[in-house]
């Protein structure tokens, strides 16, 4: 990939980038109005984004980078509200955003190891390997000759990211003084505070060491090694993994083995760590999941592993158990252990919360299961529209936003990879890792 010149830094200001995604929302929006009276009037559009918005979203969306670029990865990975052509176009933003300049990845890289990329490495490649949302990486080698990836954070998306915030809590806060069902105000302080502490690397460094320990179980995954001494606050080193990335495999036409072993592996890369160490890898898209050559696969980016409570970790694995022994599940009991708040009639909750459970467990009591057909993300968008006002009454805990991004992106990533098979066996493998 081309370095880009300075001017492809995220754009400053909190009102800047504020004018930025309101005109974006504006043309955005005026094309989905559009798209849904043609369904209305009974001439259902083929899109509900023509390529030339989507066009305009991953380029606006690219150059901000940050929060707003993040929210254009989940976009991306949606399969019921794009078209292929759609889709394929906005997953330019899982690592294909504009690159800065080589001269301020190399202010950076000095700012943050005291001294520049030729004298810490042996190579170092100036054009970016992968451009995202909050930084560039890097091909480089070492000087005993071993290849690694080096990760330089955006100058300024620190502050970019707090615009971002600012004014989504903004909106966060008007609508939650209008109802106090709609007060989201818990949800999003813990994906603000999720989202910022990904900017410190040695944070992340760190839980890329923790994550590898709660994978060493399963020996089909694979963590890079962190390389402590090219690692700082705003840069980090870690082993080179060959291979593709989820998005680039899945256009190589691989045969129905190789899909069925793929989506095990994310099975296993989300459930595993969950159930055995009670942390996740809560930023599933496409991206952050390379198919090796030697079989194994490889886990990128760690800034979003999330940690839960005991009491979350200990509710869920119980409920998971039950399921996989196809009992009947006390619904409400569990969902309050694992810090649910309900005001509705118990026999009302019990229902809703019961077809929850009973969409997200298809695969699990179903055998074959097809992954290429599943609609479990739709059903469920279906089932929260019907009953929208009801389910808002039924209230999770807030950690539970990462646990439910982090399932909800496996749902969308097996789609994608499209496998059939006894997939129920691969859930009781993954039970088999912990007790009751």
């Amino acid at each position: 990939m081309a370095s880009e010149p300075d001017d492809k830094l995220p754009p400053q200001g909190r009102f800047n980038r504020l004018r930025k995604l309101a005109g974006l929302s504006m043309h955005v929006g005026s094309e989905v109005l559009k798209a849904g009276a043609k369904q209305l009037s009974g001439t259902s559009p083929t899109e509900l984004l023509s390529l030339g918005t989507a066009e305009k979203l991953v380029a606006t969306l690219g150059e901000m980078k940050g929060a707003a670029m993040k929210l254009g990865q989940a976009l991306s990975m949606d399969p019921d509200l794009l078209t292929p052509e759609v889709r394929q176009m906005m997953a330019r933003l899982q690592n294909q955003a504009p690159a800065m300049s080589y001269a301020q990845v190399s202010r950076v890289v000095q700012e943050e190891l005291g001294a520049p990329p030729e004298a810490l490495f042996k190579e170092f490649s100036p054009d970016a390997l992968a451009a995202a949302s909050l930084g560039q990486v890097h091909r480089a080698v070492l000087h005993d000759g071993r290849p690694v990836a080096v990760k330089v954070q955006y100058p300024g998306i620190d502050v970019s990211m707090g615009h971002d915030m600012d004014n989504l809590g903004l909106v966060v806060k008007t609508v939650s003084k209008t109802s106090r069902m709609m007060d989201g105000t818990a949800y999003f302080q813990e994906f603000r505070d999720e989202l910022m502490l990904e900017l410190d690397y040695r944070r992340e460094a760190k839980l890329a060491q923790s994550f590898a320990k709660s994978v060493a179980r399963l020996p089909d995954l694979y963590v890079p090694q962190v390389i402590e001494e090219r690692s700082a606050h705003r840069v980090l080193t870690l082993e080179l993994l060959e291979g593709q990335t989820l998005k680039d495999w899945v256009t190589t036409s691989p045969d129905s083995a190789e899909r069925f072993r793929v989506a095990r592996q994310l099975i296993r890369a989300t459930y595993g760590p969950f159930l055995d160490a009670g942390e996740i890898h809560a930023d599933p898209h496409p991206g952050n999941f390379m198919v090796m050559p030697d079989g194994r696969m490889g886990l990128l980016d760690f800034g979003s592993i999330k940690r839960f409570s005991p009491g979350f970790i200990a509710a869920n694995r119980r409920m998971f158990q039950q399921a996989l022994r196809l009992e009947t599940l006390d619904v409400l009991s569990l969902c309050r252990e694992v810090g649910f708040s309900v005001e509705l009639p118990e026999a009302e909750a019990e229902v809703l919360l019961r077809e929850v459970l009973h969409i997200a467990g298809r695969p699990m009591r179903t055998a074959p299961y097809d992954y290429g057909t599943c609609d479990i993300n739709r059903d469920m968008r279906n089932h929260f529209t019907r009953n929208a006002a009801r389910i808002m009454r039924i209230r999770p805990p807030p950690e539970a936003m990462m646990f439910f991004r982090a399932t909800g992106g496996l749902a969308q990533n097996l789609r994608l990879v499209g496998a059939q098979g006894d997939f129920r066996q691969v859930f009781l493998e993954v039970g088999a890792l912990v007790g009751e």
